[in-house]
């Protein structure tokens, strides 16, 4: 009979022990998984807070991008127009009626210039456009642009359906497009030039072609261009890729792929 006490004492024993191991196990492992979970939000705060900086840095050199394109735009087509218009008023002799109505009407032409080369830029910089127009038509319009510009012959292609995005993705691969346009218009000296999109379902291609100058990709990368860097920086930040292509006098290939979700 004692024995028998004895065995229920021991097993109820065991039992407990076993009992508060298994507890003890459960607590380490809700303790672990806790303290896993706590981790892996901090760390998924960490990568918000890391690609909004990454946001705000894109968008600050978005921004300064946009107020150099000005500046230039301003000080070599505008402030040049209006000088010579300027020029040609101060310099009228006013007897000569001839003279008056040739510089007269030299001068209206160079202020209409100016009024288009401003409603060009106020164009170019609309971000309203995207979200009134979206990508593709906002391309168009811009592509007509550089085209009345008669600096070289643009072709461009699309292919595949449209898929629409988030207004600000489309407005960053604007100014992607944007500025690879601008670098060929500033340093190619292209005569022509081809830009091509082509949407799939998970993906938008785009490829950017010119007959221009090319360059050396390697001592651009070693000098930090800053064209270049803004639209890498811009295309990170999308998750997307972009491989340049180009040798010296041998034109210049930009393609760019952009995830679509």
């Amino acid at each position: 009979m004692q024995k028998n006490a004895d065995d229920i004492v021991v097993f109820l024993i065991i039992v407990s022990a076993l009992i508060l191991a298994l507890a003890a196990f459960i607590a380490i492992m809700v303790y672990l998984y806790r303290k896993k979970q706590i981790s892996f939000f901090q760390n998924l705060e960490q990568i918000k807070l890391d690609h909004e900086k990454t946001l705000m840095s894109a968008q600050l050199e978005m921004q300064e991008s946009t107020f150099q394109h000005i500046s230039r735009e301003i000080h070599d087509n505008i402030s040049l127009s209006l000088t010579l218009a300027k020029l040609r008023l101060n310099t009228l002799n006013r007897d000569d009626r001839n003279e008056v109505e040739e510089k007269v009407t030299a001068s209206v032409t160079l202020l209409t210039q100016c009024i288009n080369d401003l409603s060009d830029i106020s164009k170019s910089l609309n971000s309203d456009i995207i979200k009134q127009q979206g990508l593709t038509r906002a391309l168009e319009d811009e592509v007509q642009r550089i085209r009345d510009a008669g600096m070289f012959t643009l072709d461009s292609w699309l292919t595949g359906n449209p898929i629409y995005m988030d207004a600000q993705k489309e407005l960053i691969i604007f100014r992607v497009i944007q500025e690879a346009f601008n670098n060929i218009i500033k340093h190619a000296e292209a005569r022509h030039a081809e830009l091509s999109l082509h949407y799939d379902r998970e993906r938008l291609y785009i490829a950017i072609d010119d007959d221009g100058n090319g360059f050396d990709t390697r001592l651009a990368r070693e000098h930090q261009k800053a064209g270049l860097r803004n639209m890498e920086t811009r295309v990170k930040m999308l998750r997307g890729t972009m491989i340049i292509s180009s040798l010296p006098e041998f034109g210049t290939n930009l393609s760019f792929t952009i995830p679509i979700d």
